[in-house]
């Protein structure tokens, strides 16, 4: 069952994103006078016109979060001439199912537990894990600037196994789609 807002919640909810009533008006398409009226109490509104509220306060919500708010920090990483059982070792003990590949603090590629898998279909298992990581490794996880949304994070999870944060032309952090749904358990 869905549980309906109180008058407070959403002027708190309000107020904490630093949002005037005529903002969220314009975001949610109703009147100032009526976020006024429907935080004070004065009024009942319909079902549809709390939902525009609450969507538009969700929207505000989301853009507000960050890369540099969801990033795990330091970034655990390879050097692209370190040993693939390094990798594996790294991935065991972190449980992490991929890692970026990192060479004089510029993003050089990745690696994941699928690679792995696949390289093991078609070569010795013994050649594999005294291989270097870079004859493994894929395409560098994409970078992003620490005030980028999470949008933009999203989305970019969708086709990537990781996001990368860079300032300054250093990574700085990294996140995965496990770092989006611990926003869920919030």
């Amino acid at each position: 069952m869905m549980e309906l807002p109180t008058p407070e919640s959403i002027k708190k909810k309000r107020v904490k994103l630093g949002l005037t009533q005529s903002e969220l008006a314009e975001k949610a398409n109703v009147s100032q006078p009526l976020i006024a009226r429907i935080e004070s109490g004065d009024v009942d509104p319909r079902l549809s016109t709390i939902k525009s509220i609450v969507s538009a306060l969700d929207d505000m919500e989301k853009s507000r979060i960050t890369a540099k708010d969801l990033m795990t920090s330091p970034v655990i990483s390879l050097s692209p001439d370190e040993a693939v059982e390094q990798a594996v070792k790294l991935m065991e003990k972190h449980g992490f199912s991929q890692l970026p590949v990192i060479e004089n603090g510029v993003p050089v590629g990745s690696i994941s537990e699928s690679e792995l898998v696949q390289a093991m279909g078609s070569r010795d298992i013994d050649r594999i894990s005294v291989a270097r990581v870079r004859e493994l490794m894929e395409d560098s996880f994409p970078a992003v600037a620490p005030g980028t949304d999470m949008g933009t994070i999203s989305a970019l999870l969708e086709t990537n196994h990781a996001v990368l944060i860079m300032e300054m032309g250093k990574v700085v952090g990294v996140i995965t789609k496990y770092n989006i749904m611990r926003l869920i358990n919030k």
